[in-house]
């Protein structure tokens, strides 16, 4: 209850008193006061009641907080993978039939060490009179604790295939991989022939991106990736040099040797996450930053907001 001015109570509602000033409803909320762009809270806030609408606003939101510093690039990627991985079916990932590597069931044992070794795979589809028969998988461990002193039963070895449709949504499959514990699927087309294999390095190198394991060439990581915005994520540590040459642009390396020490000496400071800088006609956004220095920069041509 609230008193007005005329010294009697009445309930706590919208009301003008004589003295002019207002009360405030407590079905209505007070008008919202605050700086033009919302807060991490509001953020988080909208996300709990219903907002952001669909997949794109909700990567929009986690964009900008990776941008904010509260996201690693490594953590935005692999939501985002995740998120993409629902949208997709295996057709999108599988080995096609002619990359397959199969065994015949009738090869003799020298036969199936030679792929075996050769391949650098664990597990094999076995085929019978032609490729579109798949008797099950073989196992190269299943293949080196056999019984050394009998002749080799490729069918005693076989572990059940697993059989899939093409259509089949990566997560479903992902899923069904944890359940069954099986880390190799067979795609069937429509017409109930061969047409690849998927494992589960495949679907999570899409939330993930590239495992490598020691038969994979050691690829160097890249130092700067291009994005679908137009920027690009440049490692701190990359080279003047590399940088001018990707970039064709022409920053002095006789102070500093890397693009990172160029930007912090700009703005004057180790910088935090979310700090910008301009040279000439590029902008560097601070993505990522520890106590000790810069590591991560989204780079743009034009000057920085």
């Amino acid at each position: 209850m609230a008193r007005s001015c005329d010294g009697h109570a009445h309930p706590l509602q919208w009301t003008t008193r004589p003295c002019g000033d207002v009360l405030p409803s407590m079905s209505e909320p007070p008008s919202t006061i605050g700086p033009a762009h919302r807060s991490l809270w509001d953020r988080l806030g909208h996300l709990l009641t219903g907002e952001p609408r669909n997949a794109g606003e909700l990567l929009e939101e986690l964009r900008e907080s990776q941008t904010n510093g509260l996201l690693t690039s490594e953590t935005f990627a692999m939501i985002e993978g995740a998120m993409r991985v629902t949208e997709m079916v295996v057709a999108d990932v599988m080995v096609p039939r002619a990359q397959m590597v199969m065994l015949d069931v009738d090869d003799d044992l020298p036969k199936i060490l030679d792929t075996v070794v050769e391949s650098g795979h664990s597990r094999f589809p076995v085929h019978g009179e032609d490729k579109d028969e798949i008797l099950g998988i073989l196992l190269a461990k299943d293949l080196l604790r056999r019984d050394q002193g009998g002749a080799l039963d490729v069918r005693a070895l076989l572990r059940r295939a697993v059989m899939i449709p093409e259509s089949m949504r990566l997560n479903v499959l992902l899923a069904e991989f944890r359940r069954s514990r099986n880390h190799m699927a067979v795609v069937v087309d429509e017409y109930g022939g061969v047409a690849g294999l998927v494992t589960i390095e495949d679907v999570l190198e899409e939330i993930v991106g590239e495992i490598d394991d020691e038969h994979d060439e050691a690829v160097p990581p890249k130092l700067i990736v291009a994005q679908p915005d137009g920027s690009a994520l440049v490692d701190a540590l990359t080279s003047i040099e590399d940088f001018n040459e990707h970039f064709r642009t022409a920053f002095s390396d006789e102070e500093y040797d890397t693009i990172g020490g160029l930007v912090t000496a700009e703005i004057g400071h180790l910088p935090d996450p979310g700090e910008s800088a301009s040279l000439g006609e590029w902008s560097f956004d601070v993505i990522r930053a520890d106590d000790r220095r810069v590591q991560q920069l989204r780079v743009r041509r034009g000057s920085a907001a």
